[in-house]
C-alpha cells in the first residue's frame, strides 16, 4: 500500500540551525518511513537532496527581503498543500507557526505574541519596519495556529504561551522536545584540537556564547558584556570569551568591547558552522536570553558535557535536573548576578562537570529520530482533514 504524502513548509530544513535541524530530522524520518515528502523551504540541506522520495522546492528571498521571502513561502506552501491534498486526501501538512496557513499540523518553535523586543540601538527606519513585521507575524501566527487540528510545541513554556496568548484549546497542544544527535562526551583529543583552532592556549578557560546579534538584544549580549567587565576586574580571573554569532550589531559589540578594555579577552567569530568544535573546546556556555522558546545550543552543550548557564525562563531550562538549578539565571537583565554565577562555577568546576554529565545522560538518549517519531505518532492520532473549506483549496490552487 502506498504511504500518504506529507507536505512540510519550513523556513529552513538543514543541519545548521536549531529549528532547521528539527525540520530536517522530521523530513528524514518521514522519508525513512516510506512517505513521499514535498518540502517547501528557503534552504534545504544537502542530506535531504539525496533522499529519493523527497521533492524539494526552494523559495527565493528577493533582494534579501525576508518579508517578501516569507510571503512567497506562505503562498507556494499553500499551493503545494492544496495540490497534494486534492491528489490524495490522506496527505498531511506541517507548517511552522505563522509561516503558512493550512489547517492541519502546526509545529511551533516560537511564539511571537510572547516576546516584545526592545529594539535598542536600531535606526528609526529599522524600528518602523520591525514594528510592522512584528504586527504581521502576530496576525499570521494567530490565524495559522488557531486553525490547526494538532499543535506541536517545542517546550512546556511554548505550550503555556500558546494557550495563554493565542487561547488555543489545551487538548490540541502537545509538547515534543527537540532532539539530539551527539552520541557522547567529546573524546579527549577533540578538546586540544578545538582550542588550537580557536587560537587559545590549552590551559586557558574558554567561555562560549552562541547566538544572533540583532538590534533587539534578545540573546543577552549586553548583559554578558557587562558581567564580563565585572569578571575581568577580579585579579585571579583568566578566561577567554568566544562569541559565535553574526548580526547587525556585531560591529557595535566589537566597538563596545574595545572601549571597555575587553578586546583582548573576547574573540568574535562571527557566523560559523563549527559550533560543535567551539563546544568541544569550551569549559562553559553562557546564554542570558530574554526570550527563548527552547535553546538548542544549550542542550547541545550539555550533551557534550559542557555546563551551561541559561535564563530560567528559557524552554530548555525544563530539561535541567534539580541539582543544576544554580546554573539558571532568574533575571536576564541582572549582569551582577550573572557574573557571580559564572565566578562560582569557576570555583567548583569538577562538581558542575559531574552534575552536567548526570543531566546529560537522559538528553543524549533522546535523539532527533525519537523527536520525529513522537510527532509522527501524534499525527497518526489525528485524522487528516479531508473536508477543507473550498476557499482554502481555491486560494492554494491559484497560480
Amino acid at each position: 500500500m502506498n504511504r500518504a504524502p506529507w507536505v512540510i513548509v519550513a523556513g529552513g530544513a538543514n543541519r545548521l540551525g536549531g529549528t532547521d535541524k528539527a525540520n530536517s530530522a522530521l523530513v528524514e524520518y518521514l522519508a525513512e518511513m516510506g512517505h513521499p515528502v514535498h518540502l517547501v523551504t528557503h534552504n534545504a540541506g544537502p542530506e535531504l537532496h539525496r533522499l529519493r522520495n523527497v521533492s524539494i522546492e526552494t523559495i527565493p528571498v528577493p533582494a534579501k527581503s525576508w518579508f517578501l521571502g516569507e510571503k512567497l513561502l506562505a503562498h507556494r506552501g499553500q499551493q503545494r498543500a492544496a495540490q497534494t491534498v486534492q491528489q490524495d486526501p490522506r496527505a498531511r501538512v506541517v507548517v511552522n507557526g505563522g509561516n503558512c496557513f493550512w489547517p492541519d499540523i502546526n509545529w511551533v518553535h516560537r511564539v511571537h505574541h510572547a516576546w516584545a523586543p526592545k529594539q535598542l540601538q536600531a535606526p528609526p527606519l529599522h524600528r518602523m519596519k520591525h514594528l510592522l513585521a512584528q504586527r504581521s507575524a502576530r496576525k499570521r501566527e494567530l490565524k495559522a495556529v488557531g486553525s490547526a487540528q494538532l499543535v506541536v510545541a517545542n517546550s512546556e513554556l511554548t505550550r503555556r504561551q500558546l494557550i495563554e496568548y493565542l487561547h488555543i484549546n489545551p487538548e490540541l497542544v502537545q509538547t515534543v522536545y527537540l532532539g539530539n544527535e551527539i552520541a557522547g562526551i567529546p573524546k579527549s583529543v577533540q578538546r586540544p584540537l578545538a582550542k588550537s583552532w580557536l587560537g587559545i592556549p590549552a590551559g586557558k578557560t574558554v567561555i562560549a556564547f552562541v547566538g544572533a546579534l540583532g538590534f533587539d538584544h534578545n540573546k543577552g549580549m549586553d548583559t554578558l558584556l557587562s558581567a564580563w567587565q565585572r569578571l575581568q576586574a577580579k585579579p585571579t580571573w583568566n578566561a577567554q570569551l568566544v562569541v559565535a554569532g553574526d548580526g547587525r550589531t556585531l560591529p557595535y559589540w566589537k566597538k563596545q568591547a574595545a572601549q571597555n578594555g575587553l578586546a583582548d579577552s573576547i574573540t568574535f567569530l562571527g557566523f560559523t558552522d563549527r559550533v560543535d568544535d567551539l563546544l568541544a573546546g569550551a569549559d562553559l556556555l553562557v546564554s542570558p536570553v530574554r526570550y527563548e522558546s527552547f535553546g538548542l545550543n544549550v542542550q547541545e552543550a550539555l550533551c557534550q558535557g559542557v555546563p551551561a548557564i541559561v535564563s530560567a525562563n528559557a524552554g530548555v531550562a525544563e530539561r535541567y535536573t534539580p541539582e543544576m538549578r544554580e546554573l539558571l539565571l532568574p533575571n536576564a537583565e541582572d549582569a551582577e548576578d550573572l557574573a557571580e554565577r559564572i565566578y562560582r562555577w569557576s570555583q567548583n568546576r569538577e562538581h558542575w562537570r559531574a552534575m552536567t554529565d548526570d543531566c546529560a545522560k537522559g538528553l543524549r538518549a533522546y535523539t532527533w529520530r525519537d523527536m520525529a517519531e513522537q510527532i509522527y505518532q501524534l499525527a497518526n492520532g489525528v485524522p487528516a482533514k479531508t473536508n477543507l473549506p473550498s476557499r482554502v483549496m481555491a486560494r492554494g490552487q491559484a497560480r
